[in-house]
């Protein structure tokens, strides 16, 4: 399971605070794995947020609301004028089964702690028939700061080939998956809101978050028939300048250009659908401070090589809009070749290997009553110097969560412009960092962990 994603922007937040002119910036091209629910769109659709949502609102996704993110968010119903900004808030409590031996975070404790997760401004809109954009600014109390968050801005076009529909367009983003209409991808799946002061997974691939925030990238994509989806890209990484203005971390520089590539195939079955899929990723990356990334300070000029490769499958019954099932899944395999790090005396192995299974099964009950369980297994190959501990990534565990959601009908009171979801989310782990029962340096055992999150998210 990964847990940094969805952090309060997932990275290490760096105190400065943000140019006026850089914040308008982020405005209009910000990404978002937190972009979950955005109800301007629903303003903009003349449309309940539960038209394009499983569970009342984000970000799981009716096959309604993948069109209309393929389609470039451009969809609108109407002439009226509606100002394209939303806002979301989120107020949380953690508890972990032991306090953890240090705060996770400035001005916090070593447990029961209670924050202001996020607060975000969203702009969500069509800017032209063929041309939209959904961008994040976040403020998060761990960390006292504004930062950019996921930006997707948009063109397409329908067209028709042998006689069938279909769409082709062009993304530029700043974060491998989240141009994904799937919760099986990375950047959408569950736990869709997850604690951001508790530990987590300590590696999972790096198509799992790892370059959240720090690259741009063109992706193109076509789907035909409401079937088989293509997509290809290209990314690059931001300078580190940018990345401090913005607020966001630096992990290195990519070698050239990362490609990625995804495809996947969707059949409509009786009240729903099912997909199959594959994801593929390949990056090169120095170590921050080194030739590689084109710092000064030279300690080598090699790079470290990642190949992941991944294969996910989805389900959702829609019977109605009563009673709603969805089942992702999805595992990735990562093939590491870390000369950089290895020279650095940074791991012990040349080669290293990391693989990531994710399940989850949610039911809702007329979009307002809502249960997930999900279960995750991240494991790889032993390295001492990388990982600490027995020298063992290997950890596992399950989540289970319960959703109320008193506004989430398509008929409930101010739709689309109340949403809120009520959250109690319980995370265990039967392995942690390669723990079972025996403790680590630090006296912890795998169970320490587990991790108590109540939450409330507002949407307006």
């Amino acid at each position: 399971m990964n847990m940094t994603f969805v952090t309060a922007a997932g990275w290490t937040w760096h105190r400065r605070t943000l140019p006026a002119w850089l914040f308008l910036l982020c405005a209009l091209l910000a990404w978002a794995p937190h972009a979950r629910a955005v109800p301007s769109f629903a303003r903009q659709t003349h449309q309940p947020c539960a038209a394009c949502h499983v569970g009342g609102f984000g970000p799981q996704l009716t096959p309604f609301g993948r069109q209309f993110k393929l389609l470039g968010y451009t969809l609108k119903a109407g002439d009226d004028t509606k100002v394209p900004l939303s806002m979301m808030l989120v107020e949380s409590f953690t508890k972990t089964q032991k306090a953890q031996t240090s705060p996770p975070a400035d001005d916090f404790s070593t447990n029961n702690n209670t924050e202001l997760q996020q607060a975000s401004v969203f702009l969500a809109s069509r800017l032209s028939d063929h041309l939209g954009v959904i961008a994040q600014a976040t403020y998060s109390e761990n960390g006292g700061l504004l930062g950019w968050d996921n930006s997707d801005l948009r063109y397409a076009h329908p067209y028709s080939i042998a006689g069938q529909s279909a769409i082709w367009g062009v993304s530029l983003n700043n974060n491998p998956t989240v141009t994904d209409v799937f919760n099986t991808a990375p950047a959408w799946q569950f736990p869709y809101m997850a604690p951001d002061l508790a530990p987590g997974a300590p590696a999972t691939p790096m198509l799992m978050g790892g370059f959240a925030g720090q690259v741009v990238g063109v992706n193109i994509y076509t789907q035909v028939k409401g079937a088989l989806y293509l997509e290809g890209g290209l990314y690059r990484s931001l300078s580190p300048a940018f990345l401090r203005a913005v607020n966001a971390d630096f992990g290195g520089r990519i070698s050239g250009t990362a490609p990625y590539a995804r495809v996947s195939y969707t059949w409509t079955i009786p009240s729903g659908n099912v997909e199959v899929g594959g994801f593929l990723l390949h990056a090169a990356r120095g170590l921050v401070g080194t030739n590689a990334d084109g710092n000064a300070a030279a300690i080598s000029g090699a790079t470290d090589k990642f190949d992941d490769y991944g294969v996910d499958a989805s389900y959702q019954f829609l019977s109605g809009g009563d009673h709603l099932v969805t089942v992702n899944g999805l595992f990735i395999n990562e093939q590491q070749h870390l000369d950089a790090t290895y020279d650095a005396g940074g791991s012990s192995n040349l080669s290293n290997n990391l693989r990531a299974l994710n399940l989850n099964a949610s039911y809702w009950y007329k979009n307002t009553w809502g249960a997930t369980l999900g279960g995750f297994i991240d494991n790889g190959s032993a390295d001492e110097t990388l990982y600490g501990n027995n020298g063992r990534p290997n950890t596992q565990g399950g989540v289970v969560e319960l959703n109320y959601n008193p506004f989430g009908q398509a008929s409930s009171w101010a739709q689309p412009y109340a949403n809120l979801r009520l959250g109690l989310q319980y995370t265990w782990y039967a392995r942690f960092s390669g723990l079972v029962h025996n403790v680590d340096g630090a006296g912890r055992r795998a169970s320490d962990n587990n991790t108590l999150y109540v939450y409330a998210w507002l949407a307006l």
